[in-house]
């Protein structure tokens, strides 16, 4: 047998809610300017890296499009610039009181604060200020895949109408095709949240809704090829039709747990999906492998918890401190970190890669044992864990890329890649389910958070009734009103919203920011209403009217293209 085992593929989830106008600190902008700083410059000066080092790198990078139209906007990059300006300036207050207190190392580690924002500036700048660009550029290269998603990240089995879905889809990859200057194939599912075709049950008493639409079906009708779903829903799959001597056969459920040498159920390997039983598949679903992330994501065994490494938590001024300590043990307490020694990481990092890539070639060994197959191994993290949560997580990268592209006896690609020259012998049907707490939705719907559901189904019910039965095609100023409440829709049905009350992360934010786009959907749209039914009311807005459209006008600026007929099947 060949030594070849087969390939393997980093997917990065890129995402941030809306904070652009909402907030700086603790919670709203600097979000973003932390995880531009942190997270998405690095990873692009990785890639250059590796590129110099004659090295191929191969990243599937998901860069949500609520993402994306945050990074592109004016106010981003202005606010960025002062923002690594700012880091810059409290590492040099930091290196002043330093040298007051006759600390060396910390001074030097200061040294090294104030030279990582003045170079991350100088990068800024000579990619004219524009990260998408930037990505859209090293995917025209061929070294990344880029993903879209949802316009916001809405969770797409826990809305109400199909209706909806399909204008989250529609919207998000109307705008990463706008912004990236192409049109993705493949797609992040928020949450890697899924839903099957057949009668639904809403999370709270709204009724059952019959025959909806498997979220595979809505995603293949724009275009989408190929998503990503936790590993559960792969390894709990129904077989359904097979390829076998050049045709494709319907086969019956128990042939996945009969045969698994066929590859059923297994995350090395992508499934087709069609869970109404009509036909082929037009998606492909691909899972993460567990075992091997579970080597980076572990609190308790993964490598960022290394004693050596940059300690998060920890930081020398309460408001926008700077860290100067390393993580130092699992279980020491922050009073008790000791200094950071970057002289000591390189090392780690260059074991830890070479543990990871010993993983991935285990694993891709064992499903070559069982199947006679050259799988592939797809490891899926969240991108802001690379840099900002683990500061020399992008080194780690590096040496990962670096070591494979090295290897004959593993192929790295991105998904697109690989199932191009792998199409997909199997379909399945998958389970309902998620990447949270037991698998479900539970995270996104609970007594916490339920109420907010409540709101969501009235405002996008009334809508898609706005959509089909107000005038706006005929009347600008109804299509305008729209336009704009079909933006504060999508953005009141951002999955974060309830995932950081869920949470505890961020609940008076949270509360407030979904409140403030429900307050400003429900004004547009009593607006609109009598606007239609009054042209001359345009010209007799209150004060408070006026006021509610510029509040909207004012606050909320992505997403300028809104589509009406997004909504409309």
């Amino acid at each position: 047998m060949s030594d070849f085992l087969g390939s393997f593929c980093l997917v990065l989830h890129g995402h941030l809610p809306y904070v652009l106008r909402h907030g700086t600190w603790p919670h709203g902008e600097d979000w973003l300017y932390e995880a531009a700083a942190e997270t998405y410059l690095p990873l692009l000066a990785m890639v250059d890296e590796c590129v110099f080092l004659d090295a191929t790198p191969k990243i599937t990078m998901g860069l949500t499009p609520v993402l994306l139209e945050q990074l592109s906007h004016e106010h981003f990059k202005q606010g960025f610039e002062h923002y690594l300006e700012d880091r810059a300036q409290q590492a040099a207050y930091d290196l002043a009181d330093f040298k007051k207190m006759d600390n060396g190392h910390m001074a030097f580690l200061a040294e090294r604060w104030i030279k990582f924002f003045n170079d991350l500036l100088e990068q800024f700048k000579k990619i004219d200020r524009d990260i998408p660009k930037a990505f859209a550029a090293q995917a025209k290269k061929g070294y990344l895949e880029i993903l879209t998603s949802n316009a916001t990240h809405g969770y797409m089995p826990l809305l109400y109408h199909d209706a909806s879905i399909r204008a989250q889809v529609r919207a998000g990859v109307a705008s990463s095709e706008r912004i990236l200057g192409f049109k993705p194939t493949g797609m992040w599912l928020p949450e890697c949240a899924y839903r099957p075709s057949g009668d639904w049950d809403p999370p709270i008493h709204w009724g059952r809704v019959h025959n909806r639409v498997g979220i595979e079906h809505i995603v293949a009708d724009e275009g989408i090829t190929h998503f990503f779903v936790e590993n559960h829903l792969i390894e709990n799959s129904r077989s359904e039709q097979v390829f076998n001597d050049g045709k494709w056969w319907k086969i019956g459920w128990e042939e996945a747990a009969k045969y698994p040498s066929r590859g059923w159920r297994s995350v090395n390997e992508p499934q087709g999906v069609n869970s109404d039983g009509t036909g082929l598949s037009r998606a492909a679903a691909i899972a993460r492998d567990p075992d091997v992330c579970e080597s980076v994501w572990s609190g308790e065994i993964g490598y960022p918890a290394d004693g050596v490494y940059l300690e998060f938590h920890k930081k020398w001024s309460p408001k926008r401190g700077l860290q100067y300590w390393k993580v130092t043990g699992k279980k020491t307490d922050l009073g008790d970190k000791h200094l950071y020694y970057p002289d000591n990481v390189s090392g780690k990092i260059h074991e830890h890669s070479q543990d990871f890539v010993n993983k991935i070639k285990d694993r891709l060994r064992a499903h070559r044992d069982l199947t006679g197959k050259c799988g592939m191994v797809t490891a899926t993290f969240d991108a802001e864990l690379f840099g900002h949560w683990w500061f020399e997580g992008p080194q780690f990268l590096r040496d990962v890329m670096l070591t494979l592209n090295a290897d004959d006896q593993v192929n790295v690609c991105t998904t697109a890649e690989y199932l191009e020259a792998n199409p997909v012998d199997k379909v399945v049907a998958l389970p309902e389910g998620s990447w949270g707490d037991k698998g479900d939705h539970r995270v996104w719907a609970n007594d916490q958070v339920n109420w907010m559901w409540d709101i969501e189904y009235r405002c996008e019910s009334n809508f898609i009734r706005f959509v089909h039965d107000l005038p706006w095609k005929k009347n600008k100023q109804v299509h305008e009103l729209l336009k704009n409440a079909g933006r504060e829709l999508l953005l009141l049905q951002a999955s974060d919203w309830p995932f950081v009350i869920r949470r505890g992360q961020a609940v008076d934010y949270g509360i407030k920011r979904y409140m403030q786009h429900v307050a400003r959907f429900e004004s547009l749209t009593d607006i609109a209403e009598k606007v239609a039914a009054d042209n001359e009311y345009l010209g007799k807005l209150t004060e408070v009217e006026q006021f509610e459209i510029k509040d909207a006008e004012i606050h909320d600026v992505i997403f300028p293209d809104i589509d009406l007929n997004w909504w409309i099947p």
